[in-house]
């Protein structure tokens, strides 16, 4: 998992409902001060060598909107960088750096746990190696 330290408090517990939801997987997560440098940590992660970079990895972050722009500009920076780095690598790079406008907002998507955003990224990142696993044996993918 990449994320970031800023508003910890939110982080924080989508991180912990990610590890549950992982159950007892090897977990290694990496602190960036911010969400904007998530995509670099990531991309760090996935150039390490062969038989140490991750299966897949979660992004976790969480960004207010302010009266500015600022915050639309780091979120479509990081959707960007982080779509760019799963398809050019193959490695899923789940996004759950949220933008949010309210504390409810953030209360529901981050501390709530039957709506945590850690915990559908947990379930996406499995869903997704699963079927990586599928598409790997020709054949064995029905539609």
């Amino acid at each position: 998992m990449v994320a970031s330290r800023y508003n910890a408090r939110y982080v924080d517990a989508m991180i912990r409902c990610a590890r549950a939801g992982l159950g007892g997987l090897e977990v290694e997560v990496v602190r960036v001060p911010g969400a904007f440098e998530i995509p670099l940590a990531a991309r760090w992660l996935l150039q390490r060598p062969e038989g140490h970079r991750p299966d897949a990895l979660i992004c976790l972050g969480l960004i207010w909107q302010g009266e500015t722009t600022h915050a639309d500009h780091v979120a479509i920076s990081v959707t960007n960088a982080l779509m760019g780095l799963q398809v050019e690598t193959g490695v899923p790079c789940v996004h759950e750096v949220l933008q949010v406008r309210t504390v409810e907002q953030a209360r529901a998507r981050c501390l709530d746990p039957s709506t945590n955003r850690g915990g559908e990224a947990a379930s996406t990142v499995l869903e997704l190696l699963r079927l990586r696993r599928a598409l790997a044996r020709p054949g064995s993918v029905r539609v």
